[in-house]
């Protein structure tokens, strides 16, 4: 059952105000800079997303994440995980 980007979209944005205090971030804003996001919050996020997939992520899959800066750049990963 795939999940539209909207969905994707929507749910990050419920993770990034209950899980960060992040309310309404651009979905181009650098999450790092703006936003003060940081590894370990990258770390927390990842294990959301597996949760909202239901499934795990392999070491290779969380290393791809790891140059990911924006809300949109989230959206496309999640997106490219669906399609394997």
């Amino acid at each position: 059952m795939a999940i539209t980007r909207e969905e994707i979209q929507k749910k990050l944005l419920e993770i990034f105000e209950i899980n960060f205090e992040i309310e309404n971030p651009g979905l181009d804003d650098n999450l790092r800079d703006e936003h003060g996001f940081d590894s370990i919050d990258a770390i927390e996020l990842l294990s959301e997303i597996e949760k909202m997939l239901g499934l795990t992520l392999s070491q290779e899959q969380k290393k791809q994440a790891m140059d990911i800066r924006t809300i949109n750049q989230i959206c496309n990963y999640i997106e490219s995980l669906e399609k394997r």
